[in-house]
């Protein structure tokens, strides 16, 4: 048989808790929300940016097939690695707050960028987080050092700035959910109902 609080301020005391537990518990789900929404439009930027790469793969010239059936076209890295992207974004897009699953991700994105580069050197744009400025790949390592600290932006192969700004947004939001469930008190509401911490695209 349960025992209930006999005086008016333990009553008190318990409500309270229970709205700071209610009220922080909504803050950090709205957050969580905030990171999946972003997902979400990072998801459709990265898409398009292999649509592009998948077009161009298919009006290049057709790899030519050794005798033994190797392939001996110079695209074969970067249909591999459009595949393997392909693969992992679909995979990431079920859980996109699994930190493994975001690394690899991130893994399989540089080595995608790497194989377009070096397929089209000259086909590669860079835009700050804002999508308000775009330069050459080139001219990027200079830039990048004048600002310690910042994230290195990705050189995308299709000259669009969406992929870059859904990048920033969903990165912002991902530290802002992990910002919010590491502070005391409020890391033991993200205890108490699992909530974990997300991983940026970087």
């Amino acid at each position: 048989m349960s025992v209930l609080p006999e005086s008016l301020a333990s009553w008190i005391v318990i409500a309270v808790l229970l709205f700071w537990f209610v009220g922080a518990y909504n803050r950090l789900v709205r957050l969580r929300a905030a990171v999946l929404q972003a997902y979400g439009l990072l998801d459709a930027a990265l898409g398009k940016q292999l649509d592009f790469v998948e077009a161009s793969i298919a009006a290049g010239p057709q790899p030519e097939v050794a005798p033994t059936g190797e392939s001996l076209s110079s695209v074969a890295p970067l249909r591999a690695a459009t595949t393997q992207l392909s693969t992992l974004l679909g995979a990431t897009r079920l859980h996109p707050l699994d930190v493994g699953g975001m690394a690899a991700l991130a893994t399989a994105l540089q080595v995608w960028i790497g194989a377009w580069r070096r397929q089209h050197p000259d086909q590669v744009t860079v835009f700050d987080a804002d999508g308000t400025l775009s330069r050459p790949a080139q001219l990027q390592a200079g830039v990048a050092a004048a600002v310690p600290g910042a994230v290195e932006p990705i050189g995308w192969p299709e000259p669009s700035a969406a992929a870059e700004i859904a990048r920033s947004q969903f990165n912002q939001a991902v530290a802002h959910y992990n910002a919010a469930i590491a502070q005391f008190p409020a890391v033991l509401v993200a205890w108490a109902v699992r909530l974990r911490p997300a991983a940026p695209l970087l």
